[in-house]
């Protein structure tokens, strides 16, 4: 029976690996196909590089299949591979890194990532990668080892995420997306505010928490700070904050180094999936490394920890608490079954600390720098009943912006829906643990088990809800405790007996399929997104290898004659309407924090986030100032993105975001303004005071 299952394993993997191939070879015919007339469509180079590669496919496959299968011919030449990476030596190790940044520089810094753009051919560069490092990390007789292969898969699947997320690293002083540039101004405002001419005295409101601020905002204490640098450390920000919790989970229980090192890479794939706003993971990471510290040392850190959680999202303030509770019941050891006072009295302890910091010392905080005598408890008790998080608030929250639970399945906004998407992301590692759990590989008693399930399932009913707010179900962002919460689920099992289990593959064929799942799913996406933008001027070329229709199908950064053209002519306008009257920025904002404009006094209010989210509230009191400033064309000129008003329904990507959009900025801005200048390549509109404006609040009467 067991030779059969393992037969079944081989068969299935040799079916997908050649599944991949075949895949990948269509899509080097179909970019090869129509370069010319030399052999059918084929250009002459063209063809000869098809059949090369459908060779090289042929050659590997056939070598995959008797390798797997056992061939006598085929085990003699891997017997001299194996020779042969023993006589490298220390040399193989330089290879490495050599071979884990080769696809990377194929795809994100060569035009072949815009045309080679399919999965299957990706999928086929990134086995070939796993397998050449696998083979240099394997030390013994084999030519390929199961820990190797793990290391292989785990180090190239952190490596696509990590260029993933450094690809908007680049000079290009218009926004590279819907809220980027915008978002940069949000982050300078903290320590900033000096390159705007604002009154010191002028409040600023920024549609951004104040952690969040703070840790990208970083950068502006440096003076000229370049928009290029203040990309790199937002890129940063999407590494190095995973990467700190994994370091914190197990340094303190992991004594190997590499191992540790490695673990830590895997917490960082893992809550990339989401992706995880900065401040919680940072609250993540002071939690678990409070696990296990001495109460006068974990105490303070998990008060501080829920304190700066909720500083950031209200539906943050009890995490640290629940998470630390967690950690302290599900990670004891048992003594004949049964978890021993110490741990109830650490477990509740630090869990009441975190409750405390989250939801209690905001609340004190306008007392603490009171006299005692001057406080009063009666007071002290209606400001924390009234003040802060109560049921109130929490109800305006849910309600003041509609639930659209379809997102929860597949729709346009988000391919695979909330639900899927999560089962994806997260169900390989949960197969993995119940069976570690199942088989007492993983021992736990009943209160250890309800420490782990409840916190979970809350977690997720939450998670599911915020995903259903419209503005989000774009991805698993809203899943962050959630998936926050079973990362730490796998360090209680590593080090409970886990650890051995995995590295050794004493496992299922079925368990290690999930375990090599966990390791390739949370990469899929960062592989598919590896590509260059910089190719604007070989379009022609590019449209030849992949058919598309368009220059706009690419969407290239435009030429830099073209990004400077564009740069100086919305110069010259702001120039010429600031001397006539106000200027303002709904969009863009970064080109006053970087100096690409001067001598323009920001209007902070009516920023492009803050329009969309009060437009999702439906919030006719804060529009009520801004239909008056347009009505009566108080701004000479508007930068903005192009409005349009086209009225979506949900078969498209965001659609109720947009109709929100037109409905509420838009259609009254239009009507009061038109275009004077747009600039296709870098998605700017210039918008100047209709001299005949028609009547629109016969048009539009619930909004002015």
């Amino acid at each position: 029976m067991k030779r059969s299952v393992i037969g079944l394993e081989k068969i299935l993997a040799v079916v997908a690996v050649g599944g991949v191939i075949g895949g990948a070879c269509f899509e080097f015919y179909n970019v090869a196909w129509g370069t010319g007339k030399a052999v059918g469509l084929f250009s002459q180079s063209w063809f000869v590089f098809f059949i090369l590669f459908a060779l090289f496919c042929l050659s590997f496959f056939t070598a995959l299949v008797l390798v797997v299968f056992g061939n006598k011919k085929i085990v003699r030449v891997v017997s001299r591979l194996v020779a042969l990476r023993g006589q490298l030596s220390i040399l193989r190790w330089g290879l490495v890194p050599l071979a884990l940044y080769f696809p990377i520089w194929f795809l994100q810094r060569t035009m072949w990532g815009v045309v080679f753009d399919d999965i299957n051919f990706r999928l086929l560069l990134w086995l070939l990668t796993v397998l050449f490092v696998s083979c240099l990390a394997s030390t013994g007789r084999k030519l390929l080892e199961w820990k190797a292969f793990l290391v292989a898969l785990l180090l190239t699947s952190s490596a696509f995420t990590v260029a993933v997320s450094l690809q908007n690293v680049t000079d290009y002083p218009f926004s590279l997306g819907w809220s980027e540039g915008n978002r940069i101004w949000d982050y300078s405002i903290l320590f900033g505010r000096n390159r705007y001419d604002i009154p010191a005295d002028q409040g600023i409101y920024v549609l951004l928490d104040t952690p969040r601020m703070l840790v990208g905002g970083l950068p502006f204490l440096i003076p000229g700070v370049t928009i290029e640098a203040v990309r790199f450390w937002i890129g940063l920000t999407l590494i190095l904050p995973y990467f700190i919790v994994g370091v914190a989970s197990f340094v303190a229980v992991e004594k190997n180094v590499r191992t540790w090192l490695l673990m830590a890479l895997w917490v960082f794939l893992f809550l990339r999936q989401g992706p995880i706003h900065t401040p919680l993971v940072l609250a993540a990471a002071i939690t678990i490394f409070a696990w296990r510290k001495p109460l006068w040392l974990a105490v303070p850190l998990i008060i501080y920890a829920g304190f700066f959680a909720q500083s950031s999202r209200f539906t943050w303030l009890f995490a640290p608490g629940i998470w630390i509770g967690m950690l302290e019941l599900a990670g004891a050891s048992l003594h004949n079954g049964k978890l021993d006072r110490n741990h109830w009295a650490r477990a509740i302890t630090l869990g009441l600390s975190g409750v405390f910091g989250g939801y209690l010392l905001p609340k004190l905080m306008p007392f603490l720098n009171r006299p005692a005598a001057t406080i009063d408890i009666t007071e002290m008790g209606a400001q924390i009943a009234e003040t802060g998080v109560n049921s109130e608030f929490v109800a305006n929250a849910v309600s003041d912006q509609p639930l659209l639970w379809y997102r929860l399945l597949p729709n346009p906004t988000y391919g695979t829906g909330i639900l899927l998407g999560l089962m994806i992301a997260v169900l390989p590692i949960i197969v993995v643990l119940a069976w570690l759990s199942v088989n007492k590989k993983w021992k736990l008693n009943l209160w250890q088990c309800l420490a782990l399930i409840g916190p979970a399932l809350a977690f997720l009913g939450v998670g599911l809800i915020a995903s259903t707010k419209i503005g989000g179900g774009g991805d698993l962002h809203n899943m962050d405790m959630f998936l926050i919460g079973l990362a730490f689920m796998v360090n209680i099992a590593w080090l409970n007996g886990g650890r051995d289990v995995m590295l050794s593959g004493e496992m299922p064929a079925w368990v290690r399929v999930a375990l090599v799942a966990a390791l390739v799913i949370p990469a899929v996406t960062p592989l598919g997104q590896l590509r260059a933008f910089n190719y604007g001027d070989q379009v022609n070329v590019l449209q030849v290898l992949t058919d598309m229709p368009d220059e706009k199908s690419f969407d290239m950064l435009p030429s830099k004659d073209r990004i400077e053209k564009a740069l100086v002519s919305v110069q010259e306008e702001v120039a010429v309407a600031q001397e006539k009257g106000e200027v303002l920025f709904i969009d863009q904002r970064q080109l006053l924090t970087f100096g690409y404009i001067k001598g323009v006094r920001l209007i902070p209010e009516y920023e492009k986030k803050v329009l969309m989210n009060e437009a999702m509230s439906a919030n006719v009191d804060y529009f009520a100032p801004f239909y008056k400033d347009i009505s009566e064309q108080r701004f000479e000129l508007i930068v903005t993105e192009p409005l349009r008003q086209p009225v979506k329904d949900s078969s498209f990507e965001f659609g109720e975001e947009n109709n929100a959009w037109v409905e509420w900025v838009s259609i009254p801005v239009l009507c009061y303004y038109e275009e004077v200048q747009y600039y296709k390549g870098v998605n700017v509109q210039l918008l100047v005071p209709k001299k005949v404006p028609g009547d629109c609040f016969d048009t539009n009467p619930p909004h002015p």
